[in-house]
């Protein structure tokens, strides 16, 4: 097993209880994140690693794999490193649970650095936004050297634009491929201020002095995380537009 995708998926969520179940037309989303990423042809395998036991058996019920970790995981980075410690998986990727639409293209993206460069520890994907987004803090930008690999992230607007020609900025997407042995490193790292500050767990493994790789996406990203009852009435009129 050369590399697995592991998809976090936790009931007790604050703002929507038991989303991972929660349903789109019919269908639960956790299916939906396991559907597109079963469809990604570099991962060798695909595990939801949850905190409880519904939806473990929803997993299992329609043909998936599902693994029971401990319920006090900090982040779902943590719930993925359990998983992840006891499989012959040498690329590990961390595939958000609330993000029904994913593209499995972009899962290959996410991976690609790392099997070319086994001394990347971990990568990242972006893509352009528009100006209106500029200002969203639940927009998370990123900034990256000529090489490709970030220089920060924030929920600010960056790179500030003092001249306004040319500006581009770019969002980060929150999905994650990391070297095995470094996912385990960085689970054990202690939280720093600047990851505490902006609430941007990535950004441990800058301050820590860790390379992240970022991938300006080829494809058309869906930018529909479920995180509210709202959100999720968002994504039920999107999968309806996708059938019509």
């Amino acid at each position: 097993m050369g590399v697995v995708g592991i998809i976090p998926a936790r009931y007790a969520s604050t703002r929507l209880e038991g989303k991972p179940l929660k349903g789109i037309l019919g269908k639960p989303m956790i299916q939906y994140v396991y559907e597109n990423a079963i469809r990604c042809s570099i991962l060798d395998d695909v595990i939801v690693a949850t905190d409880d036991l519904r939806i473990k058996e929803v997993v299992e019920g329609f043909g998936g794999k599902a693994t029971l970790t401990s319920p006090t995981h900090p982040s779902g980075t943590d719930r993925v490193a359990e998983v992840a410690r006891d499989l012959p998986a040498e690329v590990v990727v961390n595939i958000q649970g609330d993000e029904p639409f994913i593209n499995p293209g972009m899962i290959n993206e996410v991976v690609e650095p790392l099997l070319k460069d086994p001394e990347i520890p971990m990568s990242t994907l972006m893509h352009q936004i528009d100006r209106e987004e500029y200002s969203n803090p639940n927009v998370v930008k990123v900034v990256t050297d000529r090489a490709g690999f970030a220089l920060y992230f924030s929920r600010s607007l960056i790179p500030y634009p003092r001249r306004t020609k040319g500006h581009r900025a770019f969002e980060h997407i929150g999905i994650y491929s990391y070297q095995k042995d470094f996912l385990l490193k960085y689970t054990l790292m202690k939280p720093t201020p600047l990851e505490i500050f902006e609430s941007l767990e990535q950004l441990r493994a800058l301050e820590h002095g860790y390379r992240i790789k970022v991938v300006l996406t080829k494809h058309r990203y869906i930018a529909l995380s479920v995180d509210t009852a709202e959100d999720l009435e968002k994504a039920q009129m999107f999968a309806r537009s996708l059938i019509k």
